[in-house]
């Protein structure tokens, strides 16, 4: 049976955790504050984009340029986004599981995996998934550099039709407490819905310069655009996970030190109560 000594070692571990998990918990909640005020500088600009470029695509034919054209998806790329660390609730569970699920889904196709975080690099190690790219150490200083590199490898492949479709699977920023898992088409660009079906097609826009110079100009922009706004979310993502786990976990540390500290008081109140009914049944038996 556990003793005062052995409850007050316990205590004095929990306690230290404890300020592990705190100091833990104020470091993502500073990274937040950052990551959170990127995101949302980052968020209306990779919207609009999105919305004028598919209005765009919808409009214009494939002919127009290579990242439009629309092909069988035989051959896919789907991108999985994790963090590099964790400690953060489920927040690389919830990807992971999505990941596998939109994989499953494609299953009869040629289907390769873009890498990017340390835990998605572990999970798909285990598993058998075609790896194409794996990428570390990106959420350190998240750079538009990031974004442009592994946008251009996905541009330079889809354009020499190397693979057919990108797909996107990432959490998505919604609050501290709160992400949500994202499964969308980066190539080729998506089209908006102008019409319906049958009938009549949009008209399209008077250009200057060009369409094809103007597509050539915007088209590959938006695809960096989309990338690098991914791993903005998914870092502030992230961070809000972390800050909500070790929030958790410091508040249940605290639960455990009263718990702990009300069985010790209990062990040691009885230790008490027994040398106090010694010492008196001796005193009653020198009289």
């Amino acid at each position: 049976m556990a003793n005062v000594r052995d409850f007050r070692t316990r205590i004095r571990s929990v306690r230290s955790t404890q300020q592990i998990t705190r100091a833990m918990k104020l470091v993502a909640a500073s990274k937040l504050r950052r990551a959170q005020e990127r995101i949302l500088a980052a968020r209306p600009y990779a919207r609009k984009m999105l919305e004028v470029l598919s209005s765009l695509a919808a409009r214009a034919g494939a002919d127009k340029h290579p990242l439009l054209a629309r092909r069988p998806e035989e051959r896919v790329v789907v991108v999985v986004i994790t963090a590099d660390k964790g400690l953060c609730g489920g927040f690389n569970t919830n990807i992971l599981n999505r990941a596998r699920q939109f994989l499953d889904g494609l299953a009869g196709r040629d289907v390769k995996v873009d890498i990017v975080g340390r835990k998605a690099r572990d999970w798909f190690r285990r598993r058998d998934y075609h790896a194409r790219r794996v990428l570390i150490d990106l959420f350190r200083n998240i750079t538009p550099e990031q974004g442009r590199e592994i946008a251009s490898d996905l541009v330079r492949g889809f354009t020499a039709a190397e693979f057919d479709a990108v797909h996107l699977v990432y959490n998505e920023f919604k609050s501290a407490i709160q992400q949500r898992v994202v499964v969308e088409p980066l190539l080729p660009i998506p089209r908006a819905a102008l019409v319906a079906e049958g009938a009549t097609p949009a008209e399209d826009y008077i250009y200057e310069p060009d369409d094809a110079t103007l597509f050539a100009a915007l088209l590959p922009r938006h695809v960096e655009i989309q990338v690098f706004h991914a791993l903005l979310e998914s870092n502030a993502a992230e961070q809000g996970a972390r800050m909500s786990a070790m929030d958790n976990a410091t508040r249940n540390a605290g639960e455990m030190i009263e718990t702990l500290t009300l069985q010790m008081n209990k062990i040691r109140q009885a230790s008490i109560t027994k040398e106090i009914l010694e010492v008196v049944s001796g005193a009653e038996a020198l009289r």
